[in-house]
């Protein structure tokens, strides 16, 4: 574990794999920590980079008050990868961090060679809907929200099984400030047009049954850049590297070889 002081801002990140190897950063969604991709870690070609981190307000990065803007998100990713010396990685951004993940492609595509844009797009919702849970996260916190986000992020089946309480209490841990500012960021983006300027390979995932981000919502998004490939992962939800965590990595992997990653 290593903590970067960003000055209004530490970050809590992790390094796994050869200091040489092709670096493959993970930027993971609202409400979760570094730890959602861990399941498909083990299913991942070896002598990879491999470089997570918990974004402002979640996991072990402190949480400085709400609101935040996705420029910020972006700009701590930025300079967490300048830290770290990193070139021409593949990012791999799952919702919000799919959102990160346009961002900096558009600022800094000498960082990015090619990206996997998951379950996310390029606007996610209305401005309208995050105040009502802004709102009610003030009221109540996360908890008052907690059932009805298990239900967009997993399947009928997962929801039936224990591990959905491992989830749901990582996302009732999280910062309740933390929750909000990144709400308060997703609301305010929308990246139609920049996205559609990135020129980059490029793979869409979907969960066939996301609640958050649709297959629909994130097949428009990866529409936007020519050449790109879309990915349909069957009973999953917004979190498919959970649920179906060696399809998600065989998907990345087949990605990774085709960019000349590894």
């Amino acid at each position: 574990m290593k903590l970067l002081d960003l000055g209004d801002v530490r970050l809590h990140y992790r390094l796994d794999g050869p200091e040489d190897g092709p670096p493959v950063v993970f930027v993971n969604s609202l409400g979760t920590d570094l730890r959602l991709w861990d399941p498909i870690l083990p299913h991942l070609p070896g002598g990879l980079r491999i470089i997570r981190f918990d974004k402002r307000g979640h996991g072990l990065s402190t949480c400085p008050p709400s609101p935040y803007t996705m420029g910020a998100l972006v700009t701590d990713t930025e300079r967490l990868l300048d830290h770290l010396g990193v070139r021409d990685c593949v990012f791999v951004g799952l919702s919000i961090g799919g959102m990160i993940a346009q961002g900096l492609a558009v600022k800094r595509l000498d960082m990015i060679r090619a990206m996997v844009l998951s379950n996310t797009a390029a606007k996610i919702g209305n401005p309208e809907l995050w105040a009502e849970r802004i709102e009610g996260v003030q009221q109540g916190g996360i908890e008052s929200l907690a059932d009805a986000v298990m239900e967009r992020w997993f399947s009928k089946s997962f929801r039936a099984t224990p591990d959905l309480e491992l989830w749901r209490n990582m996302l009732t841990r999280q910062e309740d400030e933390g929750y909000m500012g990144c709400s308060a960021a997703i609301s305010g983006t929308d990246f139609y047009t920049t996205t559609a300027s990135l020129r980059l390979p490029t793979l869409g995932i979907a969960g066939a049954e996301d609640g958050s981000t649709p297959p629909d919502l994130v097949r428009e998004t990866t529409d936007l850049i020519p050449g790109s490939q879309f990915h349909v992962i069957r009973k999953a939800g917004h979190l498919p590297c959970v649920e179906q965590p060696e399809e998600y990595a065989a998907v990345l992997t087949r990605f990774l070889k085709e960019v000349g990653h590894v």
